[in-house]
């Protein structure tokens, strides 16, 4: 099992994130770690799996993965296909820039794939859905945090244990979509 697997794992016992028949979109996929916790989990329990990466995603089958990256307009149109006018229950990001070694550049990378996973849970999540997201720690993750709490009713920033204690990264749970009318 790899550290992703455990941390998702963490996550999931932490805000009870994964029911049976669900529909769950993950951006940021590859290599599989997430994609292995949720197959292991909800296998044969009716849910419907979307998993995106622009690199190969190895799955049992239970998820339909879709590669390229969550801002092309092809995969958004694979998504809205899949979906068939359902909205989805939760929008999981594991998304990661490439580090540079220069922290506000990086920061500010993490920052803008977080964004990505927003936007892409408005236009997918139902009501009362959930977004979790991976970020670095520092001023961007507070202001994420703030402008999660403006179409989500909760948004919390968590460290899963998994992590390495080293690691700047943590991820930010948001409930309760506020979907338009």
């Amino acid at each position: 099992m790899s550290r992703a697997y455990f941390k998702l794992q963490e996550l999931d016992a932490r805000f009870d994130l994964l029911k049976p028949k669900q529909s769950i979109l993950e951006l940021g996929a590859a290599p599989g770690g997430w994609v292995r916790y949720i197959e292991d989990k909800l296998s044969g329990q009716g849910s419907l799996y979307i998993a995106v990466d622009p690199s190969p995603v190895k799955s049992s089958g239970l998820a339909k993965v879709i590669r390229g990256k969550s801002n092309e307009p092809r995969v958004a149109q694979e998504i809205e296909e899949i979906l068939d006018s359902r909205k989805l229950d939760l929008v999981l990001s594991d998304m990661a820039p490439k580090i540079s070694g220069v922290r506000i550049v990086d920061d500010s990378a993490s920052r803008e794939l977080a964004d990505e996973a927003l936007n892409t849970a408005s236009r997918y999540l139902g009501p009362g859905g959930v977004m979790v997201s991976k970020l670095f720690q520092g001023k961007e993750a507070q202001s994420f945090v703030e402008e999660l709490k403006k179409c989500f009713l909760k948004a919390v920033i968590f460290k899963p244990e998994a992590s390495r204690s080293e690691s700047r990264e943590i991820f930010v749970v948001a409930n309760g979509f506020r979907a338009e009318l």
